[in-house]
């Protein structure tokens, strides 16, 4: 473990050198990533340089207690080793933490998406009830969650909805969630009392910067239309809609809820920038299929996460096989227990993987 904080400290000096010159100030993209190197490197640097002290303190104090023979100074080299100890203990764990492999999107920003899956308009209504867990938790959070574009369900809820959230370790928290959720219940609609299975499906992507995924603009095709839904004089007025399509790939953005075509523009463009981040993403770790796949934290949304059964109250998450019987509580955006359990899972695997549980 030594020698690889030593070599990340050796890191954080070169990256500290290299932020300063001429070359890296005059581009952007390269400045941008140094910089953010040398901010996530600076915490464990800090703490190597303590344990690094608390190593000394405890060999100068093990010397005392050899050679010393007044029982008073004794006593006190004891209880200084013991607090020094102690001290050792908990370093070496945040260390641990922080030695192993961290996506670097974790502190972004993301896009999430909630799609109606299988169950015809009781897809809808859970998707819509799905989306007001994760609004109610973002309140909790103090994120900022903004809608960008939705389809309403044809008896209540969403066919599609797509939203940013904005706030501290966003992407880092909630990319947990994306995969396909699974309702069991009775829905309103059943006149025989027959519990139903649906699904709805969510993915949750992290907000890529510009200089991070470039898009040659000569690949989007822009479309304008009148917004529509609920509120605003400019609704069904003015052409402050805009639709993206991305030839290349065919993929098709929309985004509607700004009374101003360019903000909506930007806001699309953000949209297209992460999904085709995806699309990159899932290449890359095809290509290297191979490698350990977190089933924690693979980000498909094809894979069958969870599952919310009503007439039992339970929830049970299917990757680490936690189940709860409050229902009720989590819909109202109570899902920290689930996230920290899939977050603590996922590090021991990444631990397993370095050889750090060791």
């Amino acid at each position: 473990m030594l020698e690889k904080l030593q070599a990340l400290k050796d890191r954080f000096i070169e990256v500290g050198q290299l932020i300063i010159q001429p070359e890296a100030m005059s581009d952007m993209s390269k400045y941008t990533k140094l910089t953010k190197e040398y901010k996530d490197l600076e915490k464990i640097v800090a703490l190597y340089d303590e344990y690094k002290l608390i190593i000394e303190n405890l060999s100068s104090t093990k010397e005392i207690l050899e050679k010393e023979k007044d029982p008073d100074f004794r006593e006190m080299a004891k209880v200084e080793m013991e607090a020094l100890k102690e001290n050792q203990l908990r370093l070496e764990e945040e260390l641990k933490q922080q030695l192993i492999p961290k996506d670097v999107n974790d502190s972004k920003d993301c896009i999430l998406e909630v799609r109606a899956g299988t169950g015809g308009d009781e897809a809808a209504i859970f998707a819509g009830d799905l989306f007001r867990m994760y609004q109610r938790f973002c309140e909790k959070q103090g994120w900022k969650l903004t809608v960008l574009d939705l389809t309403f369900g044809s008896s209540g809820g969403y066919k599609e909805i797509i939203s940013t959230v904005s706030g501290a370790d966003v992407y880092g928290m909630l990319k947990y969630e994306s995969g396909v959720h699974r309702v069991q219940r009775v829905p309103t609609t059943e006149t025989q009392g027959r519990v139903h299975t649906s699904a709805a499906t969510v993915a949750v992507l992290p907000e890529m910067d510009e200089v991070e995924v470039d898009i040659n603009m000569n690949d989007i095709r822009k479309d304008t239309y009148c917004s529509s839904g609920p509120g605003g004089q400019s609704v069904n007025t003015t052409y402050s809609a805009v639709r993206l399509t991305h030839n290349p790939t065919g993929l098709v953005v929309t985004c509607q809820d700004e009374k101003s075509q360019i903000k909506n523009f930007e806001k699309a463009l953000k949209v297209l920038r992460s999904r085709l981040y995806e699309i990159e993403l899932a290449k890359h770790n095809e290509a290297v299929g191979a490698q350990r796949k977190s089933m924690v934290a693979s980000g498909d949304r094809s894979d069958k996460i969870r599952t919310y059964n009503y007439p039992q109250s339970r929830v049970t998450d299917h990757r680490i096989n936690k189940t709860v019987y409050n229902l009720p509580d989590v819909m109202e955006g109570n899902i920290e227990d689930f996230i920290s359990a899939l977050r603590f899972a996922e590090n021991i695997e990444k631990m397993k993987a370095t050889g750090m549980d060791e």
